[in-house]
């Protein structure tokens, strides 16, 4: 062929007479044929047609450069995009759709050269249009580019379906028309696939206009929009999760919304239908599917089954080896094969939704074959997510199971990230597979689940299994299934409140880690912190605190990133339940708040966890009187995680909520709280000694001393600190002043034992020094007490020692104590003395609304100065410099117009935000 550049010769006499000579020449196309005047016709918008100013506005750009293709797939919107915008342009325009392309070069550009005509473009005498089918002059190309070169205003161009133009030839003459036509002429490609042309240099020389698929998919509120013009009223939420299932696509958009308007329930239906059986169906089999070759259909239909897949991957579900430039055609090509990056598809997925449903038409059976050849390449080739999904789909439980415990990943059913997908995708598990993975995953399951009776069947028979693997002649490597077994007899023990069946699991798991690599051990580092957490809570819940917190605290300073984000959060808040059983609300406290950034912080769903952090932040919030917030913290406690549920968070919740309700003055409704007993093998002796505080404590307010004093010598012969202290009190309010003194004699200074303790049994000894007629030693405990509890802000002792303690804090210097958290001019307002045990407390109003909200520094610098601590020690505990926190207290001051520290804790309080 001769190039654009070389010259050509005229044809001969004996090549036929020229069409420019012969009178037809506007009538007919190089054949004889009369034109086909469609051809030349700008596509009509139907009614519902949908003007987006965005594409219009990208589109004016056309008029700026030489070439503008707009490419897109198969009713991806573009000829109606160029059809509407054609519209509206001043410039002359002409219109071709190319589907002659096909007939030569000389019938494409006889075409071409007819469709400018009405846009003013002639051709000299003697060159007007080629008379050979298959063969187009260059002299007449010259012509052509010389008469376009001349005009004053560029003509437009429009190529429709230009993607069936697939003569190189022809492409190279374009490229030679538009290239010398200069500024005359402004071409319009509309195509599926990547046109034959030097785009590369176009785009240097920002000589190209491009509008793409990406830009051609509707959004959300277009696609709102265009089913209203069908008459069809849809939120643009509910559009934006259409939008999400087509891709924006505009002809499935437009199908659905033709066949919503025929269903009684047209929103039902959009969110519902099935692609298989719409016309949605008819169009991408018609225009996509059936277009390829037998060799690309067959491709196609077998990777419809996977999510994402290379050129490798699908070689290997086809048995073809040229995989990768056949995926990488069809995406050039617009067939609905999207490309990822780094040499990785996947299809369109209403596409991929009619291929399976035709594959299982086509070749019933084959797709459960295809997936299990997809999970044994992926196994092989370490994607466990993806060879969990396809062993399931190919129903082959004993390998998919097989592949989650032999890589160690049966921890993920509880770590909050995948947990819900796994158990998911196990619930289908046929009863009949058999073997130890296949059991482990069921107990797993149901221990996730918190069903230990079920999961303790299924435990037992694989822990069976690999003792008489272990004894077989040639032994498999069992060691990751035993410390899976290992893990899930750590949990069904915390389950059941069993510490020594937690630690001899833990030793278990300890040997077993040496026959394991450390790669995968590094990869499940979930694992470790799953064993610890299970023996951690087993240990608290025995009332091991020295041995739970060594556990916890290993948990809560794990690695792992988000995978092990659950399990810190939940240990931390264990960590938090030990300092408040302690007596040490602001540990507590701070330790609580701590555990809930570790899953915020990964963007795990919120409230995430086991909610044991909360609950120790509403007993806190009990302990200072913030009744309100100590309800709202047990009601988001209630959502916990439903694998870290054991008897430690039951008991935690009915002993929180039972002093909620004695703070409010209901003592029917607190002893209800704890009256239901925790499912577990023994007792926990901290939840005993709790249970029955809350229990004396209900007596005492009923008036029932002598009540309390016995039910205290029956269940409690031990002489831990919080014990001591209520019974001396019940013996105090039984009149026995010298048999409660000698209970707190009893007590021994040991670092152990927290304000919330220490400033009760000050109370009694201040009350039994009362009692006595010693004012000045009452007057002198009431100091110290009020010292010790300022810090934590821990109103409720003084709530609950009675009327008989208000005169002394009117004398000054207690006053002076007191102010500004505890007496009435509190920022809480309830005086000592006015909410007994016996009379609720006052109802708290709603806080006044926030006029600027303080950043998350702010508040824990506030929060800090509530405390009484100081700009160094805030400095210290935030780990940051003192000028920062005066820069953060600047700050907070502003926001809540005030001037000094006193003032801004109160005015915090006001707001609720501490």
């Amino acid at each position: 062929m001769a190039g654009p550049d070389e010259d050509d010769p005229e044809p001969t006499a004996s090549a036929g007479p020229r069409a420019s000579d012969d009178p037809r020449a506007a009538e007919a196309d190089p054949r004889g044929d009369p034109y086909l005047r469609t051809r030349f016709a700008i596509p009509a918008r139907p009614a519902t047609f949908l003007r987006r100013d965005r594409l219009v506005t990208h589109l004016d750009q056309a008029l700026g450069t030489p070439l503008t293709m707009v490419n897109g797939a198969a009713g991806a919107g573009k000829t109606l995009l160029l059809a509407d915008w054609a519209a509206g342009v001043e410039a002359p325009l002409a219109w071709f759709t190319t589907d002659a392309a096909d007939l030569g070069p000389g019938v494409f550009w006889a075409y071409l050269i007819e469709a400018l005509r009405p846009a003013g473009v002639t051709l000299p005498p003697g060159g007007g249009s080629p008379a050979d089918a298959s063969h187009v002059p260059q002299t007449l190309l010259a012509r052509l580019a010389a008469e376009l070169s001349t005009r004053e205003r560029p003509v437009v161009l429009v190529l429709d379906e230009y993607d069936r133009v697939t003569d190189p030839e022809i492409a190279e003459q374009l490229e030679f028309v538009l290239h010398h036509a200069g500024p005359g002429l402004r071409l319009i490609l509309v195509t599926r696939t990547e046109p034959l042309l030097p785009l590369h240099r176009y785009r240097a020389a920002g000589d190209l206009t491009e509008i793409r698929g990406a830009e051609l998919a509707f959004t959300p509120e277009e696609a709102a929009a265009l089913l209203a013009l069908h008459g069809l009223t849809l939120p643009v939420s509910a559009a934006r999760a259409l939008v999400e299932r087509t891709r924006g696509w505009a002809a499935g958009l437009r199908l659905c919304a033709l066949a919503a308007q025929e269903d009684p329930d047209p929103e039902r239906y959009l969110k519902e239908f099935e692609a298989d059986r719409s016309t949605v169906a008819d169009f991408l089999l018609a225009e996509v599917l059936k277009r390829q070759s037998p060799e690309i259909q067959d491709l196609l239909l077998r990777v419809s089954v996977l999510e994402r897949f290379g050129p490798e991957l699908a070689n290997a579900l086809t048995g073809r080896s040229d995989a990768g430039p056949l995926l990488a055609g069809l995406h050039r090509d617009n067939a609905f094969v999207e490309h990822l990056g780094h040499d990785s598809y996947r299809l369109h997925p209403l596409f991929g939704e009619i291929l399976r449903a035709h594959l299982r038409m086509r070749e019933p059976g084959l797709e459960p074959e295809l997936h299990g050849r997809a999970a044994r390449w992926l196994r092989r080739s370490g994607s466990l997510t993806e060879t969990l999904a396809h062993g399931a789909a190919a129903g082959d439980w004993e390998f998919t199971a097989g592949a989650l415990v032999d890589d160690l990943a049966i921890g993920r059913l509880f770590t909050g990230l995948h947990s819900d997908d796994l158990v998911e995708l196990f619930a289908d598990m046929a009863p009949e597979a058999h073997g130890p993975a296949p059991d482990l995953v069921r107990a797993a399951r149901d221990l996730a689940r918190r069903d230990p009776g079920h999961g303790l069947v299924p435990l037992h028979r694989a822990e069976q299994a690999l003792v008489e693997l272990r004894r077989a002649a040639d032994p498999p490597d069992t060691a990751a299934a035993e410390l899976s077994c290992a893990l899930l007899k750590a949990l069904a023990a915390r389950l059941t409140g069993a510490a020594r069946p937690a630690e001899d699991a833990a030793e278990t798991a300890v040997r077993l880690r040496e026959r394991i690599s450390a790669r995968l051990l590094d990869e499940h580092p979930e694992v470790t912190a799953l064993l610890q957490a299970h023996l951690g809570s087993a240990l608290l819940w025995a009332g091991r605190y020295d041995e739970a917190r060594a556990a916890l605290t290993e948990v809560a300073e794990c690695a792992g990133g988000a995978a092990t984000a659950l399990l810190r959060e939940d240990a931390l808040g264990r960590l938090a339940l030990i300092e408040q059983l302690n007596g040490w609300p602001g540990r507590a406290e701070r330790t609580a708040r701590a555990a809930m950034t570790e899953t915020e912080r990964f963007g795990l769903p919120q409230p995430a966890g086991s909610g044991v952090a909360r609950l120790v932040l509403a007993a806190v919030a009990v302990e200072r009187n913030e009744l309100r917030r100590a309800h709202a913290l047990l009601t988001v406690a209630d959502a916990a995680h439903p694998a870290l549920c054991d008897p430690v968070l039951e008991a935690g919740r009915a002993l929180a909520t039972a002093r909620l309700h004695l703070a409010r003055g209901d003592t029917r409704a607190a002893l209800a709280a704890t009256g239901p007993a925790v499912d577990a093998v023994t007792e926990s002796p901290w939840v005993r000694t709790q249970t029955a505080l809350v229990a004396a404590a209900a007596h005492l307010a009923a008036g029932r001393a002598e009540a309390a004093v016995e039910l205290l010598e029956e269940r409690l012969p031990d002489d831990r600190g919080p014990a001591v202290v209520a019974a001396a009190r019940a013996r105090l309010a039984a009149g026995r002043t010298d048999a409660a003194r000698e209970l707190l004699d009893r007590l021994r200074p040991d670092g152990r034992t927290g304000p919330a303790v220490t400033v009760r049994a000050t109370l009694v000894r201040a009350q039994a020094a009362d009692d006595t007629g010693d004012p000045a030693a009452a007057r002198r405990l009431i100091g110290q007490a009020l010292h010790d509890a300022r810090r934590d802000l821990l109103r409720r002792p003084f709530l609950e020692a009675g009327p008989w303690i208000r005169p002394f804090l009117t004398t000054a210097p207690l006053r002076a104590l007191a102010e500004d958290w505890l007496t009435p001019g509190s920022a809480h307002g309830t005086s000592p003395g006015a909410a007994s045990g016996s009379t609720p407390a006052p109802p708290e109003e709603p806080p006044p609304p926030v006029v600027e909200e303080l950043s998350g520094r702010e508040r824990d610098v506030v929060l800090r100065l509530s405390r009484m601590m100081s700009t160094e020690e805030i400095a210290a505990d935030l780990y940051v410099s003192v000028n920062t926190v005066k820069t953060h207290l600047k700050s907070a001051y502003r926001k809540l117009s005030v001037n000094r520290r006193n003032d801004a804790v109160r005015r915090a309080r006001e707001l609720g935000l501490i």
